[in-house]
């Protein structure tokens, strides 16, 4: 459901005076995308998994017990922040939708749908 002339004209108002208040902030803001935070850290995890096949290959092969325990921890630490990026990346990582009285549970809610669905609540609630 769009937005009504209105609420466009509120909201447009209020990115103006964003930008007039911060524009360094404001820039930053618009360029920045969330899916390349999560790739970077992805990168940065998938790095960190091959530091601790290392560790742990060379705790074996010199004998180390303790630096091949140190490796597998690196690696199970790396592994579990590397698929929380993905999953928060493909979407997966989002809450359940809430379940209200009456109503049968839903399919998964876009972020827009969930913000759409908030508004409706709040106007119906005044």
């Amino acid at each position: 459901m769009p937005l009504s002339e209105h609420e466009q004209r509120l909201l447009d108002q209020i990115e103006q005076a964003l930008y007039a208040e911060d524009p360094k902030w404001a820039n930053t803001v618009r360029i920045s995308n969330p899916r390349s935070h999560y790739k970077r850290r992805l990168v940065k995890a998938s790095i960190g998994f091959a530091l601790g096949v290392v560790l742990l290959m060379v705790g074996v092969v010199a004998a180390q017990i303790w630096l091949g325990a140190a490796g597998f921890v690196v690696m199970l630490a790396t592994c579990l922040w590397g698929l929380s990026s993905w999953k928060r990346m493909s979407g997966f990582g989002d809450s359940p939708p809430s379940r209200e009285r009456g109503r049968r549970p839903q399919q998964r809610q876009s972020f827009m749908e969930r913000m759409e669905e908030r508004w409706r609540r709040r106007h119906d609630e005044h």
